[in-house]
């Protein structure tokens, strides 16, 4: 916290960062975090063959098996706390509780892989929570027009869509003000309306 801030004046906001298994949701959170970011990365082991599509990303050794959390100071009175949700189908069940209060959600996709990103899709709309699609730039990625991945992904004309790069601190952070951007501009409607 910043020595003039008091601290009944921070806003704090809950983000997620979601997506389909080894998309870039922990390198996302590890990039952008301004603390050591709590990780429950846990090893791949041979129960895993079969269960997780590792095809694509064969140098992938780990996979977070609750959540991953990490927190970004944007200014004097703006705190984003991350949290990563587990990318298998198994720990869905955690989404819901990690939702809970949530402002929004990045979902990042991998467009060698587009079907993995079809349950957050689906999660974040059925709850009509925020959310931004992130096409994270796997190899391919700029391959494809924004009109051409909008269309494959079924994607609503007012969800924003952007590329990016985990690895990026500033691309990633570039795809969270987009997100509180269109979160405001949901309940700057929603009131108006």
């Amino acid at each position: 916290m910043h020595a003039h801030t008091e601290p009944g004046d921070l806003i704090p906001l809950k983000v997620l960062i979601a997506g389909g298994f080894g998309v870039g949701k922990t390198t996302l959170v590890t990039s952008l975090s301004e603390i050591p970011p709590l990780l429950t990365e846990q090893a791949m082991t041979s129960a895993s063959i079969g269960v997780d599509e590792a095809d694509m990303v064969p140098t992938k050794t780990t996979t977070t098996v609750a959540m991953d959390f990490g927190r970004i100071t944007v200014d004097d009175s703006l705190i984003l706390y991350l949290f990563g949700t587990p990318g298998q189908s198994r720990f869905w069940f955690m989404w819901d509780e990690l939702a809970r209060g949530s402002v929004g959600a990045v979902v990042l996709v991998d467009l060698r892989r587009i079907d993995d990103c079809f349950p957050a899709i689906d999660f974040f709309e059925n709850r009509r929570l925020p959310f931004v699609v992130g096409v994270n730039r796997f190899p391919g990625a700029d391959d494809y027009d924004v009109d051409t991945v909008r269309d494959a992904l079924a994607l609503s004309s007012d969800c924003p869509l952007v590329w990016m790069d985990a690895r990026d601190p500033k691309s990633s952070r570039d795809a969270l003000v987009r997100l509180v951007e269109h979160a405001l501009a949901r309940t700057a409607m929603a009131r108006a309306g």
